[in-house]
């Protein structure tokens, strides 16, 4: 549980009547997102406030005419998920800048130039988001917001999302060493280690990690890797 000094105020302004609750930044916003966080992590205080500055307590009567219930935890995820959480300015900034860069890593992650068939470098991506003049939400989830940046980055960036299928062969001396990288990557639909020690393989990956993968395994095996793609989904 957060300190009552540490905490920010989230309110809701429902009736003419103010609710306020004193909360952990972080781990009322995650709730907000729809991750599962108990309210004993979130709150500084297990009350309703009308002015928690003042220490004013909320009417129960009031909850329950406005919400339907007095009970703190109900009535504190109602505040949180349709009310305003106090940020302060430098929050709010490096929670957009954090978001920006999870949502550039994801489309780079998963999206491939439709005609080429090959990845984003995630300067472009970047570039793009700026002459899209994309407004990252700080309270809006990271899955949201990626297909949101889509719509906004296509008319000037060719983007598709694909699954690519690929079978790869590995030498028997760069097998072992490979298996846990394979994994890292990609999704293992199918395998056999071979009478002759090679391991052979079919796995599953975003398109825009195909590169990379490539490059990871070359590494290791000094370029002696076999692959192909099978399938683009």
């Amino acid at each position: 549980m957060v300190t009552v000094d540490q905490a920010i105020i989230a309110r809701l302004k429902m009736h003419g009547h103010d609710f306020e609750i004193l909360v952990d930044c972080n781990n009322a916003l995650a709730l907000r997102e729809g991750k599962n966080v108990g309210m004993r992590d979130i709150l500084a205080a297990m009350q309703i406030f009308s002015d928690a500055k003042k220490g004013l307590v909320a009417s129960e009567t009031a909850m329950r005419q406005i919400f339907g219930t007095s009970d703190v935890d109900e009535v504190a995820e109602q505040i949180i998920k349709k009310g305003e959480i106090q940020l302060t300015q430098e929050y709010r900034e490096r929670l957009r800048e954090e978001k920006r860069k999870q949502i550039i890593a994801i489309i780079h992650r998963n999206g491939v130039d439709p005609k080429t068939h090959l990845p984003h470098p995630p300067q472009r991506i970047e570039n793009a988001f700026i002459e899209a003049k994309f407004h990252v939400d700080e309270f809006k989830s990271v899955q949201e917001q990626v297909q949101e940046a889509l719509k906004k980055l296509r008319p000037i960036l060719p983007i598709k999302f694909e699954v690519k299928e690929l079978a790869i062969k590995i030498p028997p001396e760069f097998a072992p060493k490979c298996y846990s990288t394979v994994k890292s990557f990609a999704t293992i639909l199918r395998e056999d280690w071979q009478s002759n020690g090679y391991w052979v393989a079919v796995v599953e990956m975003p398109g825009g990690m195909e590169n990379d993968f490539y490059d990871k395994l070359n590494k290791i095996c000094h370029g002696n890797v076999e692959s192909k793609v099978l399938k683009i989904k």
